[in-house]
């Protein structure tokens, strides 16, 4: 019997009805129906659209109405089984060619191909340009080339991958296909090397907002940066799913472990433990609720799960790039989450100390450096986080307030710095620019250390010269004229601290210098986040609440059950948003439970008379 994609692709090859049919979808988002209709029609085009945004919708239903198989370049083996796991559960035939097949089920599912009985079929790059798997392509109808995570393919990029440079081969020996790269995240350099590496420089770029309204931004002055997460986990997100990311593998083991002591569920992810424990703990991650996973930059990408509700970093990312795409992995839903994130002076230095170790060309190390100078400014910026944010990414903001940012909830205040930036430059200065930012704090507020002494620093015209101010705002000082580019940590002298060119002009008075402080005793409330779009997450009313608990929680147990038999995770069998829209609108027949967003055909041929019987089990 033809899948409803199959039968609809047969009859009329309309891209809504499509849609609707096997994804129970009612309407395309933003530009999700402009690059569908130029895909179906055999056009490239390099899409770039936050995590959330609905990417894959952009090369699914062009493989669908298109004659043939959509061939999908993805990295990583979790993304291939939860989208073909998604995509079987929507009626759709797809398939993985990666290497957790066995010798007999990669030919079965090579042959299913030749006979044109795939829909969609997911491989790993370094599969794909293997001469077995492109002569098997050469043999096939293909309907079009997905390269997902494109970013991938650029040394500019935040994930630079070998493999998928070898990707331009798909210009050359299937230049009749169409080729579509997607990625969440890519600045202008990337683009352009995303397009030039993969035949696309005169394709059209589909740029949706970056904006994720639903993600409140907030970063901190990190002090104790375990119990500082754990204060933010209580407060704020208390039950939920979350994902902390962590620099070392050490650090990943000893959060995890702290976080598990405290009453946390949480797990360990990084390169470092047993493929078996990894896969284990991050099937638990994917299927249980309230899970958190502690991991190094190793886990993430290709994870769909909706619901992680926050993203911690202890440890300051490599760019902007990085930062936006591990922090997008939280609110897929589209409900209220946060981007928490502990940042020092000693991050900077760290980061600084990789680039300089690294064995990247010097122009690489230029864009690295450049790349974690524009992070540290979001660090230390006392405007709106998100425009800031979005700035870097070429999109324009209007002005004011996010209301769902630290600095918009909370504005800090500023003041004239420039006395300050003064005594720190000189005190750096006259100490030989030799010494990180505690020595030179020891010598502003006029602390007798044995360092001090030893070096008779205590004999300067700048010791004691900053008592007005407390250690905890010297820090604050420092790492703003870091940010603002009049101070440089030297990763070869452990840290310490050099005037750069524009020093000079701070010293002699010709440049002002505007230092953010927080206000006494700020905070940010741990309320319902709120965007310049309005409310987030509409409350129901108290009796609505009331009505539909009970049958959120048999609906959800239901969906628990099915996931178990099907092993699947939950959120393939039916969403969240589904789920609350049966409980809001509680359907009594099948037709109504059809008009629900995420009931496709199959869900509804699958699993309506269960879902209506649940339904009227909580009306009697």
């Amino acid at each position: 019997m033809p899948s409803p994609a199959a039968r609809h692709r047969d009859n009329a090859p309309d891209a809504l009805s499509v849609l609707n049919a096997v994804f129970g979808l009612p309407a395309f988002r933003g530009a999700q129906e402009e690059i569908v209709r130029h895909v179906s029609g055999g056009g490239n085009c390099l899409v770039l659209m936050p995590t959330g945004g609905g990417k894959s919708l952009c090369y699914q239903l062009p493989s669908l109405l298109r004659d043939g198989c959509g061939i999908v370049v993805s990295p990583l083996i979790a993304l291939m089984r939860d989208q073909v796991a998604g995509l079987l559960e929507a009626g759709v035939k797809a398939a993985v060619l990666n290497s957790t097949l066995t010798f007999e089920e990669a030919n079965d599912v090579e042959r299913r191909l030749l006979a044109g009985d795939l829909d969609l079929l997911y491989v790993a790059p370094e599969r794909l340009l293997t001469p077995r798997c492109l002569n098997l392509l050469g043999r096939a109808k293909i309907a079009l080339f997905a390269i997902d995570e494109a970013h991938c393919v650029s040394q500019w990029g935040h994930d630079f991958r070998p493999e998928y440079i070898g990707l331009s081969v798909l210009a050359e020996r299937f230049p009749d296909v169409p080729r579509i790269a997607l990625t969440a995240t890519a600045d202008d350099l990337t683009r352009k090397e995303i397009a030039d590496r993969l035949g696309l420089a005169d394709a059209p770029r589909f740029v949706a907002s970056f904006d994720r309204p639903n993600i409140r931004y907030e970063i901190v002055e990190k002090q104790n940066a375990p119990t500082q997460l754990k204060a933010f986990i209580d407060e704020r997100h208390a039950g939920d799913a979350g994902i902390v990311y962590c620099l070392s593998r050490a650090k990943v083991e000893d959060t995890a472990a702290a976080l598990t002591k405290a009453g946390i569920p949480a797990l360990p992810y990084h390169a470092g433990l047993d493929a078996s424990v990894r896969a284990r703990n991050q099937d638990r991650f994917i299927n249980e609720d309230g899970v958190v996973m502690v991991a190094t930059i190793a886990f993430g990408m290709g994870i769909d799960k909706p619901d992680v509700r926050f993203v911690a970093h202890l440890d300051l990312p490599k760019s902007i790039e990085a930062y936006y795409q591990e922090t997008g992995r939280a609110g897929r839903d589209g409900k209220p989450s946060s981007a928490w994130m502990a940042y020092g002076l000693s991050d900077i230095v760290q980061q600084r100390r990789m680039i300089d170790e690294s064995t990247g060309s010097d122009a690489f190390k230029r864009v690295s450096v450049g790349k974690l100078d524009a992070l540290v400014g979001l660090a230390e910026t006392a405007g709106c986080r998100r425009s800031r944010l979005l700035g870097y990414f070429g999109e324009a903001v209007s002005a004011g307030n996010c209301g769902n940012c630290d600095n918009c909830l909370s504005p800090p205040q500023l003041r004239d710095g420039k006395v300050a930036a003064q005594k720190l430059l000189s005190c750096a200065y006259r100490t030989g620019q030799r010494f990180g930012a505690m020595h030179l704090i020891d010598v502003l507020v006029g602390r007798l250390t044995e360092r001090v002494t030893q070096f008779g620093h205590d004999k300067l015209s700048v010791f004691g010269i900053g008592s007005e101010l407390n250690e905890k705002q010297w820090r604050s000082v420092v790492r703003q004229l870091v940010a603002m580019g009049h101070l440089q940590a030297d990763s070869e002298a452990f840290g310490a601290l050099k005037l750069t060119e524009t020093a000079r002009a701070v010293l002699k008075g010709e440049t002002d210098v505007m230092l953010r402080e927080a206000p006494a005793g700020a905070r940010v409330r741990a309320s319902r986040s709120k965007s310049r779009r309005g409310d987030l997450a509409p409350r129901a009313t108290d009796e609505g609440r009331h009505n539909d608990a009970g049958l959120q929680t048999d609906l959800r147990a239901w969906r628990s059950e099915i996931a178990r038999k099907r092993g699947v995770p939950a959120y393939v069998v039916l969403h969240d948003s589904t789920i609350d829209g049966i409980a809001a609108s509680r359907p009594t027949t099948l037709n109504e439970l059809r008009n629900i967003p995420g009931i496709g055909d199959k869900k509804l041929e699958h699993y309506g008379d269960e879902l209506i019987a649940l339904v009227r089990a909580a009306e009697a």
